[in-house]
């Protein structure tokens, strides 16, 4: 398999290339630079029959899978709200900050947010998105909050900055209980339900680590080996459906603040390339 961890812009570029190739590809996130690319990506993985996903790690952490258990056991009752704040002074990583690589906190930081939406009301495109942010003089995003108004009256509510450390909280408010988890949204070692403590050490690491809690890229890895090794073509807990909705909210919500990318239609914040 190939893993693609490039720059944003370049995702789409170099997945297509190995796709057509025939190799498995597991591509970091975003998984594309919009709704467009996704889609593009997407139909080539199914054209030539070979394994595409998203890497998103936070779905594959012991948090997210209990609670997607709690979830299916109804043990919140009716879910109704969900919270998150995810923050990091990035203000230095050239990368981030500059439209041609595909900067900007939606991209980097809000898809986290995004995806934890998804996997918590589901992968249905929410009926109304509200996006406010305030961009840098080189056109990106450095700060955004977003709402995602869904079905049956739940909503979502994000903040996301480049500009300083936020602790990392993520909260899901059900009828029956509330789950917390009170650092590191995007890569949960800890949560909180009802009184109760849930905590999932990470295994030692062999090597130096450049980011806090990268050993957990491990649990996606071994995920992605089982899916292959199970003959599957996407995966089954961040399907290829899922990564479009992700990337149309994405879409939306960058067209709202006045981010667009070079290539990208302006009314509609999608690529003209893609035929």
């Amino acid at each position: 398999i190939v893993y693609v961890g490039s720059v944003h812009t370049q995702h789409h570029r170099l997945a297509i290339l190995f796709l057509r190739a025939q190799k498995n590809v597991l591509c970091e996130k975003p998984l594309a630079m919009n709704a467009d690319e996704a889609r593009d990506m997407i139909r080539t993985a199914r054209e030539h029959k070979v394994f595409l996903m998203e890497g998103f790690w936070t779905r594959f952490f012991p948090v997210s899978e209990q609670i997607r258990t709690l979830l299916a056991q109804k043990a919140l009752g009716d879910v109704k709200v969900i919270q998150a704040h995810l923050g990091f002074p990035m203000e230095d990583v050239h990368r981030l900050v500059d439209k041609k690589l595909g900067g900007g906190v939606i991209m980097d930081l809000g898809c986290y947010c995004v995806q934890f939406a998804s996997m918590v009301f589901g992968p249905e495109r929410p009926q109304s998105i509200i996006a406010s942010g305030l961009l840098r003089k080189t056109g990106v995003d450095e700060t955004a909050s977003i709402i995602l108004n869904y079905s049956g009256n739940r909503q979502a509510v994000f903040t996301v900055t480049m500009m300083l450390r936020l602790p990392g909280e993520a909260l899901i408010g059900g009828t029956e209980g509330v789950i917390q988890i009170p650092s590191h949204m995007n890569c949960p070692t800890i949560m909180f339900l009802k009184g109760n403590r849930w905590e999932w050490p990470l295994p030692p690491s062999p090597e130096p680590l450049f980011f806090e809690n990268d050993i957990g890229l491990r649990y996606e890895a071994e995920h992605v080996r089982q899916c292959l090794l199970d003959g599957l073509k996407e995966s089954p807990i961040m399907p290829l459906c899922e990564s479009e909705v992700i990337a149309t909210i994405l879409d939306e919500a960058r067209k709202q603040i006045g981010v667009f990318y070079e290539g990208e239609d302006t009314t509609k914040g999608q690529s003209k390339n893609i035929k």
